[in-house]
């Protein structure tokens, strides 16, 4: 291995040091007022500014003191003064709530506010439970609620509303055809109405919202449709989770996002067209798409507790600023009647379900830096995704399909592999020369410079030659490196011992923590850093090499050891493979370089064989010699 091999080796690590601590936890926020976890106290204020008391739910399995207040929506509230003649509020009547049935999932929808209380996937668990995965966060007062400025210049919030149902039954089953339910309120002289559509082999929900008589209580600037609640983690790595959870939006081509992990508290607002509104945790999200024109997004989340501790928790809303149905150039603000529908999905993020909306849903999924995200995006969305995706549909395991693509992998980096290979088995050849060229020039750099690049002109070798194509591979490792852990298909797949690739296989519980390591050792990456020094041992049979590099032999794979050990199990697995494989690839490529060597000294030997035979036959002729030696004594004679 030469200087300019350790040299990219060192960057890379670098780099990678780097970017781990770049996606690690952020510390706790400073201050703050300490009210207890997963409370709700979201007000409204009427024209003259006094504030109507919210209502607040208290999360029973959440009792850490010193965690932040739920952060206040602006224009949002969740109760209804008393008296007020405006609205049906939900206190006086009794709540009634409607369970929907599908094969991928389980909904509660309840009456007060006509919204979603609960939405369990059927095929998901949380990681370490038999617990269904829930994308609504349950302490909220219901996770959508249609807010709206009455032209008293007061705010409400239909989830503290009473709402009728069309349906008596309280338990729906979907399966052979579309199923609906009408929520109703009556508000001033209008009414509100949502009308959910639930849909079998699918976690696609089609809302639409009718107002009759809008302009009765509603002021001509329209209504937010808003999702409250961040997704409740689903992973033992609270901070993974926290770091890839965030509400996203989607204007004018890109995708907006506010996560709170280095910030406590962050906001964004959009104006004018938005294709979809979300929000996301690691693997699962809820998307609103709206069908018609909108006026804009507006994004919010705040953090409570420390990333590193159990409790911590994230508070999300995702509204869209929608005009009044109908509204636009040429028709009156309130019209009579109008309708909006929505799509509503409400699941994994599966690429194949996700991609078919094309509006890019999947480009919430985080692949890094700007930076490096240019490449990266583009291989996991285009190249691994669908590769991936395609292999799993004949291969029964998915830890069989990571060991798969890692041979397509290398047998598509094979000739970079093989153009690096023996570039630095050049480079060793010509050791001992640039050796020579040092001890004759010890003092004097430049000429040193010069020797060498004379040398490198006249051999016709490239230092480079060896770096350069091992550069190239990186994008895709890095790419690789970012789509494994965060690809749904392998959570909860098991592989040997591992019981979810996309988590660490524990193989040894320690009694202490590491930093940067933790309290377990994983068995996948142990062979993974075991499988990097065998490999670069073989390299260094064919390459230069010096202290430092055999140093490197042992240096390197500790270190991606350690920085591997608290990753996904199916990451570990790959890089394994691909160890695996470029060892091997190594041994065939130093043998044929071998064999090459060999061929070129004995076609040396067999052209230089004819002279040195001619030579030896006359060394070798006693006549020839007794000749030369009468002729010279008849020569003196005669003189």
């Amino acid at each position: 291995m030469d200087r300019n091999v350790v040299t990219a080796t060192v960057l890379i690590a670098i780099i990678m040091v780097v970017w781990l601590m770049w996606l690690s936890p952020p510390p706790p926020p400073e201050g703050g007022p300490a009210s207890a976890p997963g409370q709700e106290d979201v007000r409204g204020q009427d024209a003259a500014g006094n504030q109507e008391s919210g209502a607040a739910q208290q999360d029973a399995q959440r009792s850490e003191p010193e965690i932040r207040e739920a952060p206040q929506r602006v224009g949002t509230v969740i109760s209804v003064a008393a008296g007020d003649s405006l609205v049906t509020p939900a206190a006086g009547f009794s709540e009634q709530r409607f369970h929907i049935h599908t094969d991928l999932y389980s909904a509660v929808l309840s009456s007060r506010g006509g919204t979603f209380t609960s939405f369990e996937l059927g095929e998901f668990n949380v990681a370490g439970s038999d617990r269904p995965v829930q994308l609504v966060d349950t302490t909220k007062a219901g996770a959508m609620g249609l807010i709206f400025t009455s032209p008293a210049s007061r705010i409400y919030d239909t989830r503290a509303l009473h709402f009728d149902a069309s349906r008596t039954d309280t338990l729906v089953s979907v399966s052979g055809a579309d199923e609906s339910l009408t929520f109703t309120t009556r508000i001033a002289g209008g009414e509100v109405r949502y009308v959910y559509t639930f849909k079998p082999q699918t976690y696609e929900v089609g809302l639409r919202i009718e107002l009759d008589a809008p302009d009765t209580f509603v002021t001509p600037q329209g209504y937010e449709l808003a999702w409250n609640g961040g997704i409740p983690f689903t992973e033992k790595d609270v901070e993974s989770s926290s770091v890839q959870s965030g509400a996203y939006a989607r204007s004018g081509g890109e995708v907006e996002a506010v996560q709170v992990n280095s910030d406590a508290y962050g906001e964004k607002t959009l104006n004018g067209a938005v294709d979809w509104v979300a929000v996301k945790s690691k693997y699962f999200t809820v998307a609103i798409l709206p069908q018609s024109e909108t006026r804009g997004a507006d994004l919010i989340g705040e953090r409570f507790g420390d990333v590193s501790q159990s409790y911590l928790r994230h508070d999300y809303v995702a509204s869209l600023r929608m005009p009044l149905p109908g509204a636009g150039p040429g028709t009156a603000a309130g019209a009579a009647t109008g309708a909006q529908d929505y799509l509503m999905y409400m699941g994994p993020m599966e690429v194949r379900r996700i991609s078919r909306y094309d509006v890019d849903l999947y480009d919430m999924v985080d692949y890094g830096w700007d930076f490096f995200e240019v490449i990266t995006r583009p291989l996991a969305k285009f190249v691994f995704t669908p590769v991936f995706d395609f292999m799993a549909r004949f291969v029964p395991n998915y830890g069989i399909v990571i060991i798969l693509l890692s041979l397509l992998i290398k047998l598509v980096l094979s000739p970079l592999t093989k153009s690096s290979f023996r570039s630095m088995a050049k480079m060793k050849e010509l050791q001992p020369r640039m050796e020579a060229i040092k001890e004759k020039y010890p003092d004097d750099p430049t000429k040193q410079q010069q020797a060498m690049m004379k040398m490198y002109k006249e051999t016709g070798v490239n230092p480079l030659g060896g770096c350069l194509p091992m550069l190239l591979q990186y994008p895709i490792i890095i790419a690789l490196w970012q789509f494994l852990p965060q690809a749904i298909e392998i959570r909860q797949q098991g592989f040997l011992w591992a019981a979810d690739l996309s988590a660490p296989d524990v193989i040894l519980q320690l009694p202490f923590t590491i930093p940067f390591f933790g309290d377990f050792v994983a068995g996948f990456t142990l062979l993974m850093g075991i499988s990097m020094v065998f490999q670069m041992k073989i390299q260094m049979a064919s390459t230069p090499s010096n202290a430092q590099a055999k140093i490197f032999t042992y240096v390197m794979p500790v270190m991606l050891f350690v920085i591997f050990n608290r990753l996904a199990s199916g990451l570990s697995l790959y890089y394994l493979c691909y160890n695996v494989l470029t060892a091997l690839h190594q041994r065939v490529i130093n043998r044929q370089i071998a064999a090459e060597s060999e061929a070129a000294k004995e076609a040396g030997n067999a052209a230089g064989a004819p002279s040195s035979r001619n030579t030896r036959s006359k060394k070798a002729d006693p006549a020839a010699k007794k000749t030369k030696r009468s002729y010279l004594s008849s020569s003196k004679k005669r003189k």
